[in-house]
């Protein structure tokens, strides 16, 4: 059984959460104007899927990893935020964490 796509909501959540509105984050990440709304809201409803470059864009506006749109969960979509937020030392301390605890 196919899951569906995650990145619709993931899209939604985040933009929400950035408190923009469809149209304001179209128009950050460089579509026009007058279709950035309807654009967006395609993308949300999951009609169109942005290719990856959009995506970048629209991570880097909403200061969301590109992997958070790939997320199946909330919790990993959390984890991957948090996660991102990390120095690379403190990244690097949590793989050693992780991998004493999962004895990988």
């Amino acid at each position: 059984m196919q899951k569906d796509n995650p990145i619709p909501a993931r899209l939604k959540a985040a933009r929400k959460k950035a408190k923009i509105t469809q149209k304001n984050l179209g128009v950050k990440i460089g579509m026009e104007e007058s279709s950035a709304s309807g654009r967006m809201n395609h993308y949300e409803k999951g009609r169109h899927i942005p290719d990856i470059g959009t995506l970048r864009r629209m991570a880097e506006e909403l200061d969301v990893p590109l992997n958070y749109f790939f997320c199946d969960d909330d919790v990993m979509a959390e984890l991957v935020c948090a996660i991102n937020k990390l120095s690379d030392n403190d990244k690097l301390d949590l793989i050693d964490t992780l991998k004493k605890k999962s004895n990988v």
